[in-house]
């Protein structure tokens, strides 16, 4: 960074004179030092898939959460800090079940990623905070269909058919341009989503580290068991 540019570096309220708010910044690149998650829509619902990154085999897997059920019809995955994404969550499960409480039906998907969104961009807007060090895949069906969002730490949020966060980001989209189809059956959508994990892990994926979670129109949202899990992977990549 340039000298000039380090008064800006201090503080979340600060624009530095290019327009750029730097812990922003910084908070992007805690999501791309994050392991690998990608996302799938298929003809009725949506596949998570993450890579726990297991840096030790004295680490017990099941011990690190990184999917995790919001309400009966929407799951996420999150790559970055995991404990602020565990902020998020307990939030958005709030949000979930006051809005079943007060108006008697499950929230739609995209009221409840604009609601997250929204406490995110008040972290990047107030002094003495800092901004969520997280990006979220939320998944889910409601009356509209299946919806796959994506969350960025500045509170911004896109909408997708596919899509990945953290490290391997740029492998796994450039499989998912290359190879997505519309109208896929959940066991196709759930071998593309491995090959492009595969990629965006330059091969290097650990079957034990890998979790599979789907939400299907009909289907709470709930993760794959571990054995369901193997199966899945070794018909997509087999021994590579």
């Amino acid at each position: 960074m340039q000298p000039a540019n380090m008064a800006y570096d201090r503080a979340i309220t600060v624009f530095s004179p290019d327009g750029r708010l730097f812990q922003v910044e910084y908070a992007r690149e805690a999501v791309k030092r994050g392991t690998t998650t990608v996302g799938l829509k298929f003809k009725d619902g949506v596949v998570l898939i993450i890579d726990k990154r297991i840096t030790s085999r004295l680490i017990e897997p099941s011990s690190i959460e990184k999917i995790f059920m919001i309400d009966d019809h929407i799951g996420c995955a999150t790559s970055g800090l995991v404990a602020d994404a565990r902020a998020l969550i307990d939030r958005a499960r709030l949000d979930a079940q006051i809005n079943e409480i007060t108006y008697d039906e499950k929230i739609q998907i995209k009221t409840l990623v604009k609601r997250i969104c929204d406490f995110k961009q008040t972290y990047t807007q107030y002094g003495g905070v800092r901004p969520f060090g997280t990006a979220l895949l939320i998944a889910g069906v409601d009356e509209t269909g299946p919806r796959l969002f994506s969350t960025d730490p500045s509170g911004a949020l896109m909408e997708y058919k596919a899509s990945s966060e953290g490290s391997g980001r740029s492998g796994a989209m450039a499989y998912f341009e290359e190879n997505y189809k519309e109208n896929l059956s959940l066991e196709e959508a759930v071998d593309m989503a491995i090959k492009a994990l595969h990629k965006g892990t330059e091969g290097k994926l650990n079957p034990d580290a890998v979790e599979i979670g789907v939400v299907k129109k009909d289907i709470v949202f709930h993760i794959l068991s571990q054995e369901e899990t193997k199966t899945y992977i070794s018909k997509a990549i087999g021994g590579k």
